[in-house]
């Protein structure tokens, strides 16, 4: 007698496994790791028995763990008709931004490789990361509705499946290598050497790490936290020198627009403009010490 054919989610995990992509899982028709006590990276696997079992027990969605598979996986976010802040005031999706810093760069759109479809219109495309080298995982910091996973990141994978639909593959190209502009975009900068030794002195590593710390905390922020989140991180922002207004902006207009698509309630433009233009007031006239 034929064995039966195995779940959908499951083919799906294994398949990702296959290709040496450790996968672990979220709970089901959501992004969130199944198991929230337990670090998600642990569970990480490409161990076809220990998937087999787990995806028999309920119909998990699949993360990827993209640092352990080696992958840099660009999530590029629709912007449902929301107006995107300067520099990119045409850009109506995320691969508008995307275009216009290959074009900057003198490259091409990098679109010829592994990519899946968002049940909301985005799109992930996958690339491989080249030995010895770590590409972050980034909230907004390569642009509008750009965020990157990589380093200690994981990315959702094809065929999982959310109340608005799948993930689904809409390019089987090879997976290929992240283009040298990317990881240069993506590489924060060695340390500057302080400018006699002032104590004030912020290098361009820290300032990066700050931008991105902030950002994600406001990505990530729960519902009823997302308008202190993000004046909290405007305020931190602006305390630090030489970090401009537009950086600022842009990047923390990203991570709240990423914030407002997984959460629910209203959280406008408006109000997310507003916020952190008043964050960034207090924190020019309020500096933290260092």
């Amino acid at each position: 007698m034929p064995a039966p054919p195995r779940p959908r989610l499951m083919t799906a995990a294994l398949a990702a496994a296959a290709r040496g992509w450790p996968v672990f899982p979220l709970a089901p028709r959501a992004k969130k790791p199944a198991f929230g006590k337990v670090d998600w990276n642990t569970l990480a696997t490409t161990d076809r028995d220990t998937i087999t079992r787990v995806w028999t027990q309920a119909p998990y969605n699949i993360g990827i763990a993209t640092g352990a598979a080696g992958l840099l996986v660009i999530d590029l976010d629709d912007g449902h008709g929301q107006p995107a802040p300067p520099p990119w005031t045409t850009a109506r999706h995320g691969r508008d931004v995307l275009a216009a810093l290959a074009h900057a760069a003198g490259q091409p759109y990098p679109g010829d490789t592994y990519t899946v479809a968002t049940p909301t219109g985005g799109e992930h495309l996958y690339f491989q990361v080249p030995a010895g080298a770590r590409v972050r995982t980034t909230t907004g910091a390569l642009g509008w509705r750009i965020d990157t996973r990589g380093h200690r990141g994981y990315i959702v994978a094809a065929g999982s499946i959310r109340r608005d639909g799948r993930y689904r593959v809409t390019r089987r190209a090879p997976v290929q290598p992240l283009p040298p502009w990317l990881i240069h975009a993506l590489t924060p900068p060695a340390p500057a050497e302080p400018r006699g030794g002032g104590e004030g002195h912020h290098h361009a590593a820290y300032r990066q790490a700050a931008l991105d710390g902030e950002a994600r905390k406001v990505a990530d922020a729960l519902d009823g936290q997302r308008r202190i989140t993000l004046l909290r991180a405007a305020s931190a922002l602006a305390s630090i020198p030489d970090l401009d207004t537009p950086t600022i902006t842009a990047a923390l207009t990203a991570a709240a627009h990423t914030c407002r698509t997984r959460t629910s309630g209203r959280f406008s433009d408006r109000e997310i403009a507003r916020t952190i233009r008043d964050g960034i007031a207090f924190g020019r006239t309020h500096p933290r010490t260092q």
